[in-house]
């Protein structure tokens, strides 16, 4: 849409198809230069999504909800997702968003059972996603 005076700030999200399915993702670096990146991602089936604790140099948004006819307060599943060092669990089933600040450890993030379609949707402060690992 760059034909016209404004189209620069209006992009057609393809969908993508990588190895968790069908997303949509908007990354700053690529899409528009800034420091802010999307992606939505609908999980159909248990995962473990992020297996290592990990943290970041930007600040993050997770939010969780349900991705059905039935509305977005149903999350119609179960996810365990583990924040801190020491590694502190917390068991979701109902919509929920967490943040996840700047050098704060993280992860695993396991889906453990999905009844119908929950959609992730993760936000960062950051021109592209990079994580640094931590090994326990």
């Amino acid at each position: 849409m760059a034909e016209k005076k404004y189209g620069k700030y209006v992009f057609q999200h393809p969908i993508e198809t990588g190895d968790l399915g069908p997303s949509i993702s908007y990354v700053g670096e690529r899409d528009f230069d800034s420091n802010f990146s999307l992606i939505l991602l609908p999980v159909t089936k248990p995962l473990v999504m992020e297996e290592f604790p990990h943290s970041h140099e930007f600040d993050m948004y997770v939010t969780l909800v349900g991705f059905d006819n039935n509305g977005l307060n149903d999350l119609g599943g179960e996810i365990e997702m583990y924040l801190g060092e020491e590694q502190e669990k917390y068991v979701i089933t109902t919509p929920t968003s967490i943040y996840i600040p700047r050098g704060f450890i993280h992860c695993p993030l396991i889906f453990t059972r999905v009844d119908k379609p929950i959609l992730l949707i993760h936000a960062t402060l950051a021109s592209k996603y990079e994580k640094a690992e931590i090994y326990q």
